[in-house]
């Protein structure tokens, strides 16, 4: 193989990548970051590509959402939170902690990964909340673990999304409702309970 085609294939990459971030509605910057594009590319790429589709994929503008707040901001949005890293964890994006591989997030093997993890929290969340947005900046808040970390509901071990130093512990929905109604925790924590 001649290094023009490693390098042609690289780039085939990159602009496939890029046009999966688009088809989600990623805004410039993010896909610039991912892909390593220019601005100018990606405006190129947008235009000839996503101009043949029967409707208009809307570009959003301004900065990238950037607060944590907005996953434990209903317990909906908790559940969808805890989906999502699920699949962002069991696909690859986040690594273990402490991980060499950390500060190498944005890249294009981890980009694919992080499309195929949205895609399949769509398909197992109908009416998802979380943007593509939303979860490029999960995604890479989980991997720093500065403002939110993965952790296991107080009361039945489930995965959840929690900010890195929580002020009460941690639950579920389910557990939330259970204890707010008086009743045991959710169905995994009953099972384990009688085990």
């Amino acid at each position: 193989m001649r290094i023009s085609d490693d390098r042609y294939s690289r780039e085939r990459q990159r602009m496939e990548l890029a046009l999966r971030f688009l088809r989600h509605e990623a805004r410039t910057q993010t896909i610039r970051t991912w892909t390593g594009l220019s601005d100018d590319r990606i405006r190129k790429l947008y235009r000839s590509y996503m101009s043949q589709l029967r409707r208009q994929l809307p570009r959003h503008r301004g900065k990238s959402p950037h607060q944590v707040a907005y996953f434990t901001r209903s317990q909906q949005l908790q559940l969808e939170s805890a989906a999502l890293a699920s699949m962002l964890s069991l696909l690859g994006v986040i690594p273990p902690p402490a991980s060499p591989a950390a500060a190498a997030l944005p890249g294009l093997a981890r980009g694919a990964q992080l499309c195929a993890a949205f895609e399949a929290y769509c398909a197992f969340v109908p009416a998802a909340q979380i943007s593509f947005e939303h979860a490029v900046f999960l995604a890479s808040a989980l991997t720093r673990g500065d403002l939110l970390r993965l952790g296991s509901c107080a009361g039945c071990g489930c995965l959840i999304v929690s900010e890195r130093f929580p002020a009460r512990e941690q639950r579920c929905q389910l557990c939330s409702l259970a204890k707010i109604a008086g009743g045991a925790g959710c169905a995994r924590g009953n099972a384990r309970r009688h085990c």
